[in-house]
């Protein structure tokens, strides 16, 4: 081999080693990202040969193992492979492997990071993660499609879910009740993309998110009062915007003596309450049978006898339920739904309720809306990562063919410091709600001068 030759193949290695610099958390982050057509793992054969030496002749023995007897496995067919390896490459290898059989994959170190709050696999090679609020190149890899879609499989397969060419989209939880989205080909031009929007293992509290800046203490009494004092809310946000999040912690606020149904598409709600009772959707079988949708399961909670219903988010048809159940008697419930803005919010209810197949003419609709809806909480997630309660929103009732709204908090943006994070408040517009005397019935001493501009909250 020539010397030019021997110096390249050199550089090339050394390419290969060089660390991943994190990419800005800009439109630019994801375009033309560096090409990776092998796996840099040097171990991988080794893995697979291990992995299906432990499937044939220890857990067909032994059984399941906890995580030390696992090691204690691995390491006695690791020593018969006579691999010459540093401590520290075979501490890190026995590591993968537990990964690889007790947990998920590569990307299983990333699920148990705290500071990741989002996992997504674009690729074997090319993997992404959100570390507070700004998107990062992650060094882990998979090895080919193969290994992404076995992983994939054991996420879904517990909960009784598939995914397969006739079925390339699937919605499914972690056991910790993260949620994942996993898309394959033929859809999916590039392999299998998994999306992990990680939750924390301890539910965020209502101080949690007056300490990330998300609402003040003020607009967090005020929402407390509105809950307790059972209105019905919904928490409007664009994807990512903390909207489950801020869903959850409301639905804190619902007394322990009450009967809650949380109804959604992949369970992610933590309430700590004792008398609720989840329910989750139901995909079609391999003949096309037996789906159970959100709307069925909305039907049914109502048979239920619930004091408060809780939907993850509305998308479809079931918003036409879920305001005749807010209609009817089943005050304080709560929500979420996809928009950029309260008045959006309305516009999209709308919309879902004419997706439910009904002919009704729009000012029914729009009565069946002023009716329903109390409280509209806007979240968003500014340019800088951080998410903040933007609006919030009272519904006042109709005014000739237009539902009326009135803003009760806002947040002004003032721009952006040296950092560049976002500077602004959150601060009361001026105007009273409506439903004050309501929230004093209940017991919340409320007073005007809450809801004073002047006050200039922070």
């Amino acid at each position: 081999m020539s010397l030019m030759r021997r110096l390249e193949k050199q550089r090339g290695r050394a390419e290969q080693m060089e660390p991943v610099t994190p990419l800005p958390s800009s439109s630019h982050a994801t375009a033309n990202p560096p090409a990776i057509e092998t796996n840099p793992n040097p171990f991988s054969e080794l893995k697979t040969k291990l992995h299906n030496r432990l499937v044939s002749e220890v857990f067909s023995k032994k059984g399941e193992m906890d995580n030390v007897s696992l090691e204690a496995e691995i390491s006695l067919l690791l020593a018969e492979e006579s691999v010459p390896m540093t401590r520290t490459e075979k501490q890190r290898f026995i590591e993968e492997m537990i990964a690889e059989i007790q947990g998920f994959g590569p990307i299983d170190p990333l699920l148990k990071d705290p500071a990741i709050s989002e996992v997504m696999v674009n690729s074997p090679h090319l993997i992404y993660v959100e570390r507070g609020g700004k998107l990062e190149r992650s060094h882990v890899q998979f090895r080919d499609n193969e290994h992404v879609m076995r992983i994939i499989e054991k996420i879904v397969s517990p909960l009784g879910r598939r995914i397969d060419e006739s079925s390339p989209m699937v919605d499914a939880r972690l056991p910790d009740g993260s949620r994942v989205n996993a898309i394959i080909p033929p859809l999916a031009l590039k392999g299998p993309c998994i999306t992990i929007r990680k939750f924390s293992k301890d539910p965020f509290t209502i101080d949690d998110l007056i300490r990330f800046g998300t609402l003040t203490e003020e607009m967090a009494m005020f929402l407390r009062a509105c809950v307790e004092a059972r209105l019905n809310i919904v928490v409007s946000g664009g994807t990512g915007s903390g909207k489950t999040t801020t869903l959850n912690v409301l639905s804190s606020f619902i007394p322990s003596d009450e009967r809650i149904v949380t109804i959604e598409d992949a369970a992610e709600l933590q309430l700590r309450q004792e008398h609720v009772i989840t329910l989750e959707t139901r995909a079609a079988n391999i003949e096309g049978k037996g789906a159970i949708t959100m709307r069925d399961l909305v039907k049914n909670s109502l048979r239920m006898r619930p004091d408060r219903i809780v939907v993850g988010e509305v998308r479809s048809g079931e918003a036409l339920d879920m305001l005749q159940a807010m209609n009817t008697g089943h005050d304080g419930s709560l929500t979420t739904g996809h928009a950029n803005s309260p008045r959006d919010m309305l516009r999209r209810l709308e919309v879902m309720v004419l997706m439910a197949g009904m002919d009704l003419p729009v000012r029914a609709i729009r009565e069946q809306i002023a009716s329903a809806v109390d409280l509209i909480v806007q979240q968003s997630r500014l340019k800088d990562g951080s998410r903040k309660i933007t609006h919030i929103t009272e519904v006042m009732g109709m005014e000739g063919e237009q539902i009326t709204l009135q803003d009760i908090f806002l947040f002004e943006e003032k721009g952006r410091n040296e950092q560049g994070r976002v500077i602004g408040r959150q601060t009361p517009t001026g105007i009273v709600p409506s439903f004050i005397e309501k929230l004093q019935v209940a017991g919340f001493n409320i007073q005007h001068d809450w809801f004073h501009p002047r006050r200039g909250w922070a």
